[in-house]
């Protein structure tokens, strides 16, 4: 039997507890660290609930991942769950919003590890901002363009600190949550009541939060025994990620308070860090801040990981330029694919912003969602592992919560929207004449 690999394939290389801790990797993050303190100035502790809501939706989309990524376990996830089962336009929206809002995604993973460090040192410099996330970002691609192997060790030891410090968080604000929680919750939550619009709103924030599971679904090439190992990763990934987030939160809010919570989100894009420094525990925001530091750059690294497995797989359908579908013969990266991620995101990172960073993000990754859910939809009934209820009730919520956002923002994504296709159509046109003049020779 020939071992050798396929020049042109990745290799499968990572298993259910490294797929896990991908998973985790990616979603540990901006999430926790900054986008909650967002979605609570937006919200109020009424984003405890945005929380359960995000995470029954991001449920209902990881299943619908899970059991497309296990029929097709190759690079590039929905756009090329699109290609197969919906149509090549559908496809390559699904991977043009995946690349949008990922990019997006990073670039706040990039200036929240920044705010966190110049955070930790009283400092809250705009240009030290962008100037440490560019570093951030420079650092991490080159990781990622060595390969996966190295990858995969750097990200286990990112998530073991990051997950210390939450714990060390949750356990070091308990007493003083569960002292204020009656003011800082259930009184605020009696004097505000609920307003829809921001619930909502703080829900599809929060929903992005939940979302680097897809991070497994991308790199499913890569990933041993895929139509059992990735089920299993994504739906222990989301159950470990709900029941973080939710202690975290009813800690964050309960201690301090909603307005708190957001405020230390605008002043310093770390929030966390300044709550823990109200709890009577020596060092805890130390703590914190090195978790936070870690936890950045773990959705970092996974983000670059997603983005260019899914510019790869574009790349072989020449959606983009072929030339980035070439992997490097000594570390089987596909290394071109990871320099052009790694540009993208340091662009993104000049804005300096986190909150237009996630905004953006939330609109376009709920239209990819919609897009994965309608892609499961289709699945015929002997490659379902899961009821069609699943998908097409994950397919409404997404298209619903995507208008949630601010109006300036779903306007943009839809005007990206159709820069992407306009693109996809002058490259297919490209392609077609290329392949002819080849055929004529």
């Amino acid at each position: 039997m020939d071992d050798a690999r396929d020049p042109g394939r990745l290799e499968r290389v990572v298993g259910v507890p490294g797929a896990v801790l991908l998973g985790l990797g990616s979603i540990l993050g901006t999430g926790i660290f900054v986008s909650m303190g967002i979605a609570t100035g937006i919200a109020g502790p009424w984003v405890l609930l945005a929380v359960v809501l995000a995470a029954i939706v991001a449920l209902l989309n990881g299943l619908s991942s899970a059991q497309l990524a296990a029929n097709f376990p190759v690079s590039g996830g929905t756009y090329e769950y699109g290609y197969r089962v919906l149509s090549p336009a559908l496809g390559f929206t699904a991977g043009w919003m995946f690349l949008s809002a990922k990019s997006a995604s990073a670039a706040t993973a990039a200036l929240g590890f920044a705010g966190y460090v110049l955070s930790a040192f009283g400092e809250t410099s705009v240009t030290l901002r962008i100037a440490i996330a560019l570093a951030a970002v420079i650092a991490l691609t080159i990781i990622v363009a060595s390969g996966m192997s190295r990858s995969n060790k750097a990200n286990a030891a990112i998530v073991s600190i990051t997950l210390v410090a939450l714990i060390g968080f949750i356990a070091s604000g308990m007493r003083p949550a569960f002292s204020g929680a009656r003011t800082h919750i259930l009184g605020e939550l009696e004097a505000e009541g609920v307003d829809v619009s921001s619930l909502l709103h703080a829900t599809a924030l929060l929903f992005v939060a939940y979302t680097g599971y897809g991070r497994v679904a991308t790199l499913g090439e890569e990933i041993r025994d895929p139509r059992r190992s990735i089920p299993r990763a994504i739906i222990l990934t989301l159950l470990a990620t709900m029941l973080l987030y939710a202690a975290v939160a009813f800690v964050a809010i309960a201690s301090v308070g909603a307005e708190r919570v957001s405020e230390a989100t605008r002043s310093a894009a770390a929030p966390l860090e300044v709550i823990a420094r109200s709890f009577d525990v020596p060092a805890i925001e130390w703590l914190v801040a090195a978790g936070a530091i870690t936890a950045m750059l773990g959705v970092l690294l996974n983000l670059l990981l997603g983005l260019s497995r899914v510019l790869l797989a574009m790349s072989r359908r020449a959606d983009v330029p072929r030339k980035l579908s070439k992997l490097d013969e000594e570390s089987g990266s596909p290394r071109g694919a990871v320099l052009v991620i790694g540009a993208v995101i340091a662009i993104l990172a000049l804005t300096g912003n986190v909150q237009t960073t996630w905004s953006f993000s939330a609109f376009t990754v709920l239209v990819y969602y919609a897009l994965t859910n309608l892609a499961a939809l289709r699945l015929p009934r002997e490659a379902r592992l899961y009821p069609r209820s699943v998908p097409a009730v994950g397919l409404v919520s997404c298209l619903g919560l995507a208008f949630w956002v601010e109006p300036r923002i779903w306007l943009s994504g839809l005007g990206w929207i159709a820069v992407g296709l306009a693109w996809h159509f002058v490259a297919r046109r490209w392609s077609s004449r290329a392949a002819r003049r080849g055929r004529a020779v």
